[in-house]
């Protein structure tokens, strides 16, 4: 990770002003990163900050998938996300993907404000880091048919 960090930052509704003054207090710490969002908790966040956000679609129109895809693509650093958990959330498999592919490629994450906190008065924050890539080639060969040995794929079929 570069100096520069990628950072997301989502609520569910019931937990936006949370975000709202969370951010407020660390202004000056998010202007200097890069921040992605969803749809209507990045025109809040541009609106209240006066930073450009980078937006993407509202959560439950493909939001938290679209930033699942960035992680997948080493295109995020850090995941704030202050998640409701005494709601039920209409598309709840979405943020639970969301949550579960930030750990599969080793994403800090941040669900409420202490640990976001935390997270964001770290001085790994302003420094490089070297994140821990997990190794997925053998996991992924092995689900790959196609690419299996002609007795192995004979198997699998």
């Amino acid at each position: 990770m570069n100096t520069k960090k990628m950072i997301v930052l989502v609520a569910h509704d019931e937990k936006k002003r949370d975000l709202l003054e969370w951010a407020r207090f660390n202004q000056a710490l998010l202007r200097q990163h890069d921040l992605y969002a969803t749809g209507t908790t990045g025109t809040l966040l541009e609106q209240e900050l006066g930073i450009e956000i980078n937006k993407l679609q509202s959560g439950p129109l493909g939001g938290d998938q679209q930033i699942g895809a960035k992680i997948a693509a080493g295109e995020i650093d850090l995941l704030i996300f202050f998640w409701d958990p005494l709601t039920s959330q209409p598309h709840n498999a979405d943020v639970q993907a969301l949550l579960r592919i930030a750990v599969v490629w080793n994403i800090p994450v941040a669900c409420n404000r202490a640990s976001a906190d935390f997270m964001i008065s770290s001085p790994l924050l302003s420094n490089t880091y070297q994140r821990f890539l997990p190794d997925y080639h053998v996991y992924a060969e092995r689900m790959n048919p196609d690419e299996a040995e002609p007795q192995k794929k004979a198997q699998v079929t």
